[in-house]
This record gives structure tokens, sequence and C-alpha cells, in this order.
């Protein structure tokens, strides 16, 4: 399948970006909660079917195969026309108020170290997470709800002549929580640490093969993948480093080796405040962090002062100021954030997702000062930082 001339620029502005070259001009996409793309099709008049990234002509796309331990559809235990109650692929069930921005998560079947051993997984490699569309959890209840969707190929395939693709998988601790539940992670973390830990690895034997699967899937159609792994929040690691290192860690890195091998760069989304590791990712050989939360006092220039081109970086705006701030401030600080992308490095996006509280006219109003601001050689006058000069590796 060709690709259009747009989709090979922005695809070699990605890979020089994250490869620490500089590429024509900074990358921007993002990721967008359901409340902005309503907002955005009712303001602009477009209907459902709109692509907001060919609209504004963003630099890469994420897409979410079936990761669920389960391969079947949900089972709606409840349904009116405010909320609806299901049981998916995960053995979780969900309430999801169709006026809530996110779901609630009311139980979990595995809910005891007894049902945790005796849980098990289908096949990663099933053709039906790839090549069948139906239900999936991540890809259908979050801050919107969808059943039946496409295969995942299917998606692929029509966004690959126009918009470089990544894949997507979830690390250990992301697939494990979705499991037993954020609350028995934390307290069978202090009670069973061993056995807990050896799930863990059942997990991760899961998850390494998923990406492998998904890569081969793909058929050449990948152009990198997203590793999913919240291990953080705001003030620091949801659990000990030492945990993180003898456990999760090296699930990330056979998933890291995996798309390496396979001539994928790779892209962790992380939330919260998890810098304690990331000499860790550094040593994995990880291509760029995201997303780099501003709330938990994350700043991209200051983690490229510390940590050079040894990491890329993808994230960062801080949505709070997006949504409030003066349009003088947001120019500041969109300017002075440009100066990470010196050298490459850096892919300018939201510090998580782009909400319903941010206009259209703010969001446009940033992404044009990226565009005007952010092509190379970076020239940022009065909040140019002359100690970030450009670095290669």
């Amino acid at each position: 399948m060709e690709r259009t001339k747009g989709c090979l620029e922005k695809l070699e502005r990605m890979n020089s970006t994250l490869r620490h070259r500089e590429a024509d001009r900074v990358p921007v996409s993002d990721f967008f909660w359901g409340s902005f793309l309503e907002k955005w099709r009712e303001e602009l008049g477009f209907g459902k079917d709109a692509n907001i990234y060919s609209y504004y002509d963003l630099d890469w796309v994420v897409t979410l195969p079936n990761m669920d331990p389960h391969i079947k559809q949900f089972e709606v235990i409840k349904e009116d026309d405010r909320e609806i109650v299901v049981r998916t692929g995960y053995e979780a069930v969900i309430r999801k108020k169709f006026d809530d921005p996110m779901p609630a998560f009311l139980s979990f079947d595995t809910n005891t170290i007894e049902r945790m051993n005796a849980f098990i997984f289908d096949d990663p490699r099933d053709d039906r997470r790839f090549f069948k569309g139906g239900d999936n959890q991540l890809a259908g209840v979050g801050d919107g709800f969808l059943r039946d969707l496409p295969a995942w190929t299917d998606t692929v395939e029509s966004l690959y002549p126009d918009f470089p693709v990544y894949g997507s998988v979830c690390e250990g601790h992301e697939q494990l929580w979705r499991i037993i539940g954020s609350e028995n992670v934390m307290l069978w973390i202090g009670l069973y640490p061993e056995e807990l830990g050896r799930f863990i690895g059942r997990v991760g034997e899961f998850v390494i093969e998923l990406t492998k699967a998904q890569i081969k899937a793909a058929g050449g159609m990948l152009d990198g993948m997203v590793i999913w792994g919240d291990v953080a929040y705001v003030n620091g690691m949801l659990f000990s480093p030492e945990y993180w290192r003898r456990w999760f860690k090296p699930i990330v890195q056979a998933q890291i080796e995996a798309c390496h091998a396979a001539g994928l760069p790779v892209i962790y989304h992380g939330c919260g405040n998890a810098r304690v590791i990331y000499d860790d990712f550094i040593g994995m050989g990880l291509d760029a962090y995201n997303p780099l939360e501003a709330k938990s006092g994350l700043d991209v220039v200051d983690l490229r002062k510390k940590y050079g081109h040894t990491m890329g970086f993808c994230g960062n705006m801080d949505a709070l100021a997006w949504a409030n701030d003066s349009k003088e401030v947001l120019e500041q600080e969109v300017l002075r954030k440009l100066n990470a992308a010196k050298g490459g490095g850096y892919i300018f996006q939201s510090d998580h997702s782009v909400p319903g509280n941010i206009s259209v006219e703010r969001y446009e109003y940033v992404i044009n000062l990226v565009r005007k601001w952010g092509r190379y050689p970076l020239s940022l006058g009065e909040y140019d930082i002359p100690e970030l000069g450009k670095v290669t590796v």
C-alpha cells in the first residue's frame, strides 16, 4: 500500500526526532478526550466521522488492538439511558455513566490470591485480537463507550497511507491492575510480594507475546509502539522502585527489545512523576517518555538539562494552562518548552490528553504557535535558552 507524500514527510519528521536529529520542524500530535472531539465537531460543523488528525495534519496516531485477557463480547449487567454496567474480558465490572468523563470500576472477579493463581489467559497470539471486530476494554470503555469495534488491522490499514501509525500494548502493571484492581495490587505487594510477583511474571509473558504478535499481525504497517504503563502518581511511584525493578522492569525491557528488533521506536506513556526510574528507561534504550505531566512537577526544559539527549520526551504542555491562561502566557510557555527540541528528541503534545475544557480556539492557537516557532533551526528570541544548544547523540 502506497503512502502519501505528506505521510512520508511526517514519518521522516518523527523518526529524525526520535533519533535526536533536527527535522524540518518539531512534530506535534495528541490524544483527545471525547468531550473535546464532540465540541470540535459541533463548533466546526463536522459529522461524527470527521478526523481531527487529518484536519490539523498531525504527525502520528496511536491504535489499540484487543488486549483483554479473555476475548469475548461485553456482558451487559445493567443498561438504561443514563448508564451502562458491563463485565469485560478482564473480568472487571465497569459502570459508564454517559455524562461522566470516566468510568467507575465496580469490582474485579479476580479478587483473591486463589483466583489470581487460577487465572488463565487466552492466547496473546489469537488472530481475533487483530483481524476480527468486537468489544475490547481499552478501546471501548473510557471517556466514551463503544462496542463492536472494527478489526484492528482494518483501522491500521485505513490510517497507514496518511499517518505514521503506532501500535500499543500495556506493560505489566497496567495489565495487572485491570485484572485484580489497584487496591489489591498495593495490598498484595505488601502481603504477598513473592506470590504476586510470580503472577506478574505470567502477566509479563502475556504482554510480551502480545507485543510480538501485534507487530507480526500488522504486516509491516506499524511505524512505532506505545507502551501504556502508569506506575506513578503526582508525588512519585505507586510502589517502591525496587519492587518495580525486580518484577515490572524486565517486562518493559523485553517489550522494548521486541519492538527494536522489528525496527520500531518505542514511546512509553506513564502518568505521574516517575523520575526516580528514568535512568532505568534510559538504560533500556527507550526512545521517548510521555506525557510528562506538569501537574506532577515535571518540566521538559529541566528534564532536557538533566538528561541531555539520552532519552526523548513527548508531551508536557500543561492542559490546565492551555485551558485557562492568557494567550500571552501560553506563547511564553510554548516558546520556552520548544527549547527542549534543540537537537531533536522532543515531540510537542499536552501533558496527558486534550480535555473538553480547552476551547477549539485555544487548541488551535497553541498548535499554530508550535507550527510557527517550531521550524528548524529554532529561533526563539527572548525565550531562547542558550545552554540548550544543538546537541546530537
